[in-house]
């Protein structure tokens, strides 16, 4: 005999109830502050709208971070999983969504307004959420790397715009001075450029730019080569950077070169490396005894049978698949393509 999601939930709609994923929302709101101060890429989701008996409430919030860490509380099992994966796809696309999480039936009839994702989802509470899910990208760090009047006048520019902004001599510039979100802007004019981009193409820099022009990165970057430089992560750096302005002085020099990192951020290219690796969609897989679409994680409770390993959405899932899977897996192989 088939079973409904009801028998899912009987042992609550979720097995985490305590700790970060339990957060309110003041304890939300700081560790945003937090993750803004460390350069951190996250997504905030906040519900705006609800029909009980959904377990979410108005202005719960949840922070999902680019390494998939879940702070806060929106609603239960069936919600968590699409918050997961509508996060990670507004975090890759860098714009927000609202998304309309209810009952099939019900979403039908429902008039959507434009721009609304619907989302339908299996429990029967019959409850429904709206949850609006927001991109936060943290003011890009820029590492400054040279004494040079523009050098200077660009740390300023950069500071004036709100961004993070630190100048560091040539020789006393080390990994240590750059994150995954930094932008690293070599100016040091000829004075051991070599060793500055050596060092910088280590790192985990989401830009590396050299304030040179054509020629001399070609030669830069030929010279490194031969030294034993790794092609793939010298290939990384751009030469020359700034808004072509024409013969100029050295603060327009450093108004061109922060119109550069500007433009590059809005089309996504100062957005961390790392950020890039792991906001990958994961493999999915089907709650047979819901219906719900979850995660191939061992987050969500795997149960090998026959050969193949299965995942749930909630403990209550798991169990009713445990006591009777081949019901489960008839049904749904007779169901219709």
């Amino acid at each position: 005999m088939a079973r409904t999601s009801a028998e899912c939930h009987r042992s609550g709609s979720t097995d985490v109830t305590n700790g970060s994923r339990a957060a309110d929302g003041a304890a939300v709101m700081a560790r945003a502050v937090e993750l803004v101060e460390a350069g951190e890429y996250f997504t905030m989701a906040t519900v705006v709208w609800r029909q009980a008996p959904s377990s979410g409430q108005y202005g719960s919030r949840a922070i999902v971070t680019a390494e998939g860490e879940l702070f806060g509380w929106i609603g239960g099992a069936c919600a968590e999983p699409v918050l997961m994966r509508e996060a990670r796809r507004v975090l890759e696309e860098g714009s927000a969504s609202l998304v309309w999480l209810g009952q099939p039936e019900d979403l039908e009839k429902m008039h959507v307004p434009e721009g609304v994702m619907t989302i339908p989802i299996s429990c029967q509470s019959d409850g429904a959420l709206q949850i609006f899910i927001e991109p936060v990208m943290a003011a890009p760090h820029v590492v400054i790397v040279g004494r040079s009047p523009m050098a200077v006048t660009l740390l300023d520019l950069v500071r004036d715009l709100g961004w993070r902004g630190d100048l560091v001599d040539g020789g006393e510039f080390e990994p240590g001075n750059v994150s995954a979100s930094s932008a690293v802007i070599i100016a040091t004019q000829g004075h051991g450029d070599e060793d500055v981009l050596a060092t910088a193409v280590e790192t985990e820099a989401a830009f590396i730019g050299v304030v040179a022009s054509a020629k001399r990165g070609r030669v830069v970057r030929e010279f490194l080569a031969e030294q034993g430089g790794d092609q793939d992560k010298l290939a990384r750096v751009q030469v020359p950077i700034g808004i072509d302005l024409g013969h100029t002085g050295h603060r327009e020099i450093a108004v061109s070169i922060l119109a550069d990192l500007v433009r590059r951020r809005a089309l996504g290219e100062l957005k961390p490396r790392s950020v890039a690796r792991l906001i990958v969609e994961p493999t999915t897989a089907i709650d047979l005894v819901c219906g719900m679409t979850v995660d191939a994680v061992d987050e969500n409770r795997p149960f090998e049978y026959g050969g193949v390993t299965y995942f749930f959405c909630a403990p209550g899932c798991r169990k009713a698949f445990e006591k009777d899977p081949d019901s489960f897996i008839i049904t749904q192989q007779e169901a219709p393509c």
